[in-house]
């Protein structure tokens, strides 16, 4: 594609793909620090994932007895499984209660009074330190307060319109972002800096409690623009989303881990514990625990579902109306029965290698939120850590964007740009095979005929339309994804070989690297999770 095949051109200082938590978070900043923002989503502002984080925002605040930020960190640490950058969690946990606040700012309420707002706990946590919005609609109170106070600083939004391309000069610095409308028709934004928002990365897989956005979109972006990405291969399966029947795919409604904080327990279809025996913590043990033996309990009785049996916990309807809803659009009572869940895709632990200000490799390319990896995560995200991320790395992107275009400066100029056809293959084939080979339970074989499977069902195409660019997205993430997946040969956090179950610390305790060469070659390595340092 040529410069000429745009129909229209502008420019600004900063373009952020995407508007959820950590995009809305940024823009805000960075417009409130004097830059021109301009904020791009494909659809509705408010049809990202943010909407639909039920559990809430873990943070320290300093009014809990015996809790503190050093153990909300060697909670994040055993979680990840020895892939966490402990710097990096360390300083983004330490700046949770200014975002908190900033947020509040912005005017998001929480559940309890203001002086001291009501906790919960959620797998993983050693303590009540979760704080949430409605019970079980922290997500939503985030996204409505962000929007709300987007509006009022005229905040610039540019809905309905699909990121295609991050542009680069001959030097390889960021030159701004091609967009593509409904109709596939192409527009500009010259800018000197792009922040990727993007979310995840659900849509790989047939079943997953992401909304239909959340196509990888942010992945394909930043590899074609030179930045690379670490640990794609740890997929966090929520271990409970609400089981709708069988042959059903699509976004699954997401049962909330704070159910389990409160007492709800997990039974499978004979009434048996699934987690006896397991973990110190049984229900409540991190995510990948839990969701591993629910799938192993499903595959051993040959059934769909395991049941969770919430009629224990005081006033359940009430307390979480968004769970109760969904439950009750397929004839089951929260308070009054237990609920059919199973594993679905849920969350990206890893993404686009960026810094705690959400620096990439790129000059001029900032990532934050699900898309990125800034070390939080490691192999499996701890509860609640995702929306903390977004605020707290969202507001350091917009900071250091500022400070990187502070002083005199041009704005980049619109450069012609000759795109080529890129792989794009049949969505359906592709989420079949990912669902069947690159879930929970992984072997080399699975692996190996899932990528061979997603080669067959693609075209070389040039992306036009949104689904098509949407396609091509998925595409590229599959391939980087079963890469990755393949060479770690060991089980670790979300990460499960059944070829090979042990987790091998003196070798496999790397994070691995994936990025694009000259040719549009996927290429593995590996990054030391505890100095950064690519081999």
């Amino acid at each position: 594609m040529s410069a000429t095949d745009t129909t229209w051109e502008t420019t600004a200082d900063l373009v952020v793909v995407g508007s959820g938590v950590a995009g809305l978070t940024a823009a805000l900043a960075a417009q409130r620090r004097g830059l021109r923002v301009v904020v791009v989503t494909k659809d509705a502002p408010d049809a990202g994932s943010t909407r639909w984080a039920q559990g809430g925002i873990a943070v320290v605040l300093g009014d809990i007895t015996g809790d503190s930020v050093d153990a909300h960190l060697a909670d994040t640490l055993a979680a990840g499984c020895g892939l966490v950058d402990a710097g990096a969690a360390a300083e983004i946990l330490a700046a949770g209660p200014a975002a908190v606040a900033g947020l509040r700012a912005e005017g998001a309420v929480f559940d309890g009074p203001a002086a001291r707002l009501a906790r919960t706990r959620e797998g993983g946590h050693s303590a009540l330190r979760v704080v949430h919005a409605g019970g079980d609609a922290t997500g939503a109170e985030v996204e409505r307060a962000l929007l709300a106070a987007g509006e009022r600083a005229g905040l610039t939004v540019l809905a309905g319109h699909a990121a295609s391309s991050v542009l680069t000069g001959p030097d390889g610095t960021v030159q701004g972002l091609e967009v593509r409308d409904a109709d596939g028709r192409a527009g500009r934004l010259a800018a000197p800096a792009v922040l990727l928002a993007t979310g995840g990365v659900g849509g790989l897989y047939e079943t997953t409690t992401n909304p239909d956005v959340a196509t990888a979109d942010g992945w394909a972006l930043a590899l074609r623009a030179g930045a690379a990405l670490a640990d794609v291969e740890f997929v966090q399966f929520h271990p409970t989303a609400l089981y709708t029947g069988r042959g059903r795919s699509g976004r699954a409604p997401l049962v909330t881990e704070a159910l389990r904080g409160e007492g709800a327990v997990l039974r499978d279809t004979t009434g048996a514990p699934v987690t006896a025996g397991v973990h110190p913590l049984g229900d409540l043990a991190p995510r990948d625990v839990v969701a591993t033996a629910i799938t192993r309990r499903i595959a051993a009785l040959g059934v769909d579902h395991v049941w969770l049996d919430a009629t224990g916990v005081p006033d359940v309807a009430a307390r979480f109306p968004t769970v109760a809803a969904s439950c009750a659009a397929i004839g089951v009572d929260l308070a009054r029965d237990p609920v059919p869940v199973r594993p679905a895709a849920h969350y990206s632990c890893g993404g686009v290698v960026t810094d705690t200000h959400g620096r990439t490799g790129v000059p001029g390319l900032w990532a934050a939120g699900e898309v990125a990896r800034t070390g939080l995560h490691g192999a499996n995200r701890l509860a609640s850590n995702s929306l903390l991320e977004g605020l707290v790395v969202g507001r350091r992107a917009a900071d250091d964007v500022a400070r990187a275009l502070a002083g005199p400066r041009r704005l980049a100029e619109p450069t012609e740009t000759h795109t080529r056809p890129v792989p794009v293959a049949d969505r359906a084939v592709l989420r079949a095979a990912l669902t069947r080979s690159a879930g929970i339970g992984r072997d080399a074989a699975g692996l190996a005929a899932a990528s061979d499977a997603v080669e067959a069902a693609s075209t070389l195409r040039l992306p036009m339309t949104r689904a098509e660019t949407e396609d091509a997205a998925l595409t590229l993430a599959a391939h980087a994804l079963l890469a990755a997946a393949g060479s770690r040969t060991e089980t670790r956090g979300c990460h499960v070989r059944t070829d090979h179950p042990a987790t091998d610390d003196h070798w496999q305790r790397a994070s691995s690297t994936v990025a694009l060469d000259a040719d549009g070659r996927l290429h593995v390595g590996t990054t030391d999770a505890r100095h950064g340092g690519v081999a």
